[in-house]
């Protein structure tokens, strides 16, 4: 018990980049350490969200635009859901930045299109581009995501059928944490 206590406090002190201009920094140095395809494959998810954070549209579009391409190398790995995933998600919110809206919808369904990873498989999709649309009416289409998240999302705890329920509602869900990842 001391050794698990004593493990515990020493990761307490780790530091954690927790600024997006940090978060944005550190995965731009991930980036640009990588030296090959997988090592990027693994970079480009955070550089493309961090970067759409910061406002940074162009590089958000452009990392979110290699990580789309580098998909087929890497259909086996464990990362593959989250790449999916997360290109159509920033790709999305561009879009949806953009007033291109068809454009935003089309990625929402195929991020929800993703296999799932560990991470999605146990806290879920992020939903940051559906509360996007949801705010631009776009009921339908989040609905047809959340039903496409089942596939993979099997420990939602029934967030899926109360977010369904808001959206029906003419509600915005409260998306929580699964905003953020």
């Amino acid at each position: 018990m001391p050794v698990l206590l004593v493990g515990l406090l020493v990761g307490c002190g780790r530091s954690t980049a927790v600024t997006p201009q940090a978060r944005l920094n550190a995965a731009s140095e991930k980036l640009a350490k990588a030296k090959t395809d997988q090592e990027r494959f693994y970079a480009l998810n955070d550089a493309a969200k961090q970067s759409f954070v910061l406002g940074k549209t162009e590089d958000a579009r452009t990392y979110a635009s290699n990580l789309l391409a580098l998909l087929s190398k890497f259909p086996n790995d464990w990362n593959y859901g989250n790449a999916v995933q997360d290109a159509n998600l920033v790709l999305g919110r561009i879009a949806v930045q953009e007033g291109r809206i068809e454009d935003a919808k089309r990625h929402l369904l195929e991020a929800g299109k993703s296999p799932g990873s560990p991470q999605m498989n146990s806290f879920g999709p992020n939903m940051s581009l559906a509360k996007d649309l949801l705010a631009k009416g776009e009921r339908d289409v989040v609905l047809e995501h959340l039903e496409l998240c089942r596939k993979f999302w099997q420990m939602d705890r029934g967030r899926l059928d109360q977010w369904s329920q808001d959206v029906k509602a003419g509600k915005t869900p409260n998306f929580g944490a699964n905003l953020v990842y």
